[in-house]
C-alpha cells in the first residue's frame, strides 16, 4: 500500500514537472506595488541632450537634434531599485525599453501614435525588453511610418493584457 502512496505521489510530480517544462509555468510575479515613475521630457530643438536628470545608473540617456520634437524618458523604480526605463527618441522615430533588475518580472509598453490624419490614435503593438539573464536588458524599435509632429502615447503596464497600467506618457515625433 505505501509503495502504492509513493508511487501515485512521484507520478503527480513527474506530470507537475513535465507541464512546467512544456510551458505550464507559472507567470512572473507583478510588482505591487507597482513601480514609482520619474518622467522627463525634453525639447528636441535644444538637443543635443544628456547629462543631468537624463543620467541614469545604465547608460544616462543622450537626445538628438529633431526640429519639432518632444522627447520622453520614464524611469521605473520598485524601493530603492531602478527596475526599468523606457526613452522616446524623436529622432528616428525610436523607442528603447529597458529591464534593468533580474526579478523575474518585466513590464509591456504600449505605444499609440496621431499623425493628425483624421483618424485619432492609432496603435502600435507592445514592446519589451527581451528578458534575459544579463543585468541589464534591453530593445530599441523604430516606429514606422509615423509622421513629422505626431503625436506619441506611451503606456507602460504591469501585465502583457493592459490591465495594470502603471504610466503614461507623451512625446513628439
Amino acid at each position: 500500500m505505501q509503495f502504492k502512496a509513493k508511487a501515485a505521489g512521484l507520478a503527480a510530480g513527474v506530470a507537475a514537472l513535465t507541464a512546467s517544462l512544456i510551458g505550464g509555468a507559472l507567470p512572473a510575479q507583478a510588482y505591487d506595488p507597482d513601480p514609482t515613475v520619474s518622467s522627463y521630457s525634453r525639447d528636441t530643438d535644444t538637443c543635443p541632450c544628456s547629462g543631468g536628470t537624463l543620467g541614469d545608473p545604465f547608460d544616462g540617456t543622450y537626445f538628438e537634434y529633431d526640429a519639432g520634437g518632444t522627447a520622453r524618458k520614464l524611469e521605473l523604480y520598485s524601493g530603492d531599485w531602478f527596475v526599468g526605463k523606457v526613452e522616446f527618441h524623436p529622432y528616428q522615430q525610436k523607442l528603447w525599453v529597458y529591464d534593468t533588475k533580474n526579478d523575474g518580472d518585466t513590464f509591456y509598453v504600449h505605444v499609440a501614435v496621431d499623425n493628425h490624419d483624421g483618424h485619432g490614435l492609432t496603435g502600435w503593438g507592445q514592446y519589451k525588453a527581451p528578458g534575459t539573464s544579463a543585468v541589464m536588458d534591453y530593445e530599441t524599435f523604430t516606429l514606422r511610418n509615423v509622421s513629422e509632429g505626431a503625436s506619441i502615447r506611451i503606456r507602460v503596464f504591469d501585465d502583457e493584457h493592459h490591465t495594470d497600467l502603471i504610466a503614461t506618457a507623451y512625446g513628439t515625433a
